[in-house]
């Protein structure tokens, strides 16, 4: 397999150019990428170790880097483009090629501001986002039941489904207030929602995941042969499956989604509003 080196340059934390830059090249799955993350090159100093480091690797791998920026300062931006150009490198900047279009269309200048994207610019949309995660810390496989009265969302589910991750990637990215609870032998022998949850069944949503994998996630954690044998995890997903169908409860295969995907499918499907933007 064909392996190319990925840059991913930033003025700050890099989060941009990583998101951006991962989902376009996602797109190449016969490639494979050796990805290297350059952050806080914010002054020309910076910029021209940056692009030595760069240079390093065309030198070492022996093809051009492909390189995704979001460089605001024009000076920065374009010392690295010079200095990474001698190895014909591919340059792609984000701001570069959108900014200017926006400008014309907005008729204003941009602020050309760095870590605008991911600083705290709104406090209380952050401070929103921090109390969603230490909900979600705290209200973790079934603890404090209690205080679902607070929760947008309920994520249920076997053991190993992805409700945790879930639940951490809503309340950071999207402040929601989501718990989760897990299915028990009880509640799947008897194909029934547990009676702390009945109150809360409009916020509930169920998550399930092919045998294989759930077989595979669980074996990892070395608990025991019967947790992770396929006899156990096939009938544990199948009744799960049962009792969401049975009580009308909506649910996903998490199986080959990303947190991502499955948090933007949750929330479109429950029609959540996404508290945060930053």
């Amino acid at each position: 397999m064909t392996q190319r080196t990925v840059f991913f340059v930033s003025d700050h934390s890099g989060v941009t150019a990583e998101t951006l830059g991962h989902s376009l090249i996602a797109q190449f799955d016969a490639l494979e990428f050796r990805k290297i993350t350059v952050p806080f090159v914010s002054t020309v100093d910076k910029a021209k170790r940056a692009a030595e480091k760069i240079n390093a690797a065309a030198r070492t791998q022996g093809s051009p880097p492909i390189v995704f920026s979001t460089l605001v300062k024009e000076d920065v931006r374009d010392t690295v483009r010079e200095i990474v150009g001698r190895t014909d490198a591919l340059f792609l900047d984000f701001f570069d090629s959108f900014l200017g279009p926006l400008e014309k269309e907005l008729g204003h200048t941009s602020q050309h501001a760095m870590g605008v994207s991911h600083g705290i610019q709104n406090y209380r949309e952050y401070d929103r986002r921090i109390e969603a995660m230490n909900f979600a810390l705290s209200h973790d496989d079934g603890s404090n039941p209690q205080g679902y009265d607070r929760a947008d969302l309920v994520l249920i589910g076997v053991s190993r489904s992805g409700k945790t991750p879930t639940c951490l990637y809503l309340a950071l990215q999207y402040g929601v207030f989501a718990a989760n609870y897990p299915l028990t032998g009880s509640d799947l022998e008897e194909r029934r929602v547990p009676s702390t949850l009945s109150p809360h069944r409009d916020k509930i949503y169920g998550l399930t995941i092919e045998p294989r994998r759930l077989g595979e996630l669980r074996s990892a954690r070395g608990i025991g042969r019967r947790y992770a044998s396929p006899r156990q995890v096939s009938f544990e997903i199948r009744q799960a499956q049962s009792l969401f169908e049975r009580l009308d409860i909506p649910f996903i295969d998490a199986t080959r989604c990303s947190i991502e995907e499955l948090a933007s499918r949750i929330l479109d499907a429950t029609h959540l509003e996404r508290r945060t933007t930053s």
